[in-house]
């Protein structure tokens, strides 16, 4: 296996692995401009080589984008394996070398958000490899720890209905700029809440402390909420999020 390690001065040639046939769409870019600020803080993005398709991306606990409390893990933003290089154990062995880093840096150890739902890793693989579940969130949101030592493991920061019915009324997209997929999610909110007269409203969190405080689920890169109530976690079609509307009166 050969990795591509992507960082500051090389990200613009190498892309970042997704949208990468689509370098001038406004979601390229917005995850551009994210990555090179995150490469300061200490982001790590490693890219399968040699024609293999799948990457990793990780920071500090205390930076994660996720609304997590993980100061002192090293936290796997993405772990992604895709098409024919799937079942040859690449993400086995990104794990691996996550885990080498966070000892190399004597982190406590590595933590990631998992489900068996959309855009994340599944539980088994990690279970394979020593991560056990340390926290729960609805609707079927884990958060995994393969800890080093005895200490205190990571944990959501929860009150995920507090956080929604903050953003009161219309229908609103809490979204950071970590995934360049969610600009045309978002666009697919805004046409629907244009076709039904609703308030729309598009919230950007603009730090890793912002997703903490604000973030009304656990998955932290997207979410659609509907006066003040949390209506989707991640990307909708048109037809299910017409039929979410219809079912929130909305129809």
């Amino acid at each position: 296996m050969r990795l591509v390690d992507v960082n500051a001065g090389n990200v613009e040639q190498t892309g970042f692995f997704c949208y990468m046939s689509r370098r001038k769409s406004p979601g390229f870019k917005r995850k551009l401009d994210w990555l090179k600020t995150r490469f300061e803080e200490g982001m790590r993005l490693k890219m399968l080589g040699d024609g293999e398709r799948g990457f990793v991306e990780y920071l500090p606990g205390e930076l994660a984008w996720r609304p997590v409390e993980a100061k002192g893990y090293m936290f796997i933003h993405c772990l992604w394996v895709v098409g024919k290089s799937k079942g040859k154990g690449y993400g086995k062995k990104m794990l691996d070398v996550v885990v080498r880093d966070a000892r190399k840096d004597g982190m406590k150890g590595v933590a990631i958000l998992a489900s068996e739902g959309n855009w994340l890793a599944g539980p088994k693989l990690l279970e394979r490899n020593g991560f056990e579940v340390v926290d729960e969130a609805p609707p079927r949101f884990l958060l995994m720890a393969r800890s080093f030592c005895k200490s205190r493991t990571p944990k959501f920061t929860g009150e995920w209905e507090q956080k929604a019915k903050r953003f009161g009324k219309g229908l609103i997209v809490v979204r950071t700029d970590q995934c360049p997929y969610i600009d045309d999610a978002v666009n697919s909110v805004r046409d629907a809440a244009s076709e039904r007269g609703l308030r729309f409203r598009e919230v950007v969190l603009k730090s890793a402390e912002d997703v903490r405080k604000r973030c009304p689920s656990a998955y932290g890169t997207f979410s659609i909420v509907l006066d003040g109530r949390l209506l989707s976690y991640h990307y909708l079609t048109k037809r299910d999020l017409e039929q979410r509307l219809a079912e929130a009166g909305q129809g």
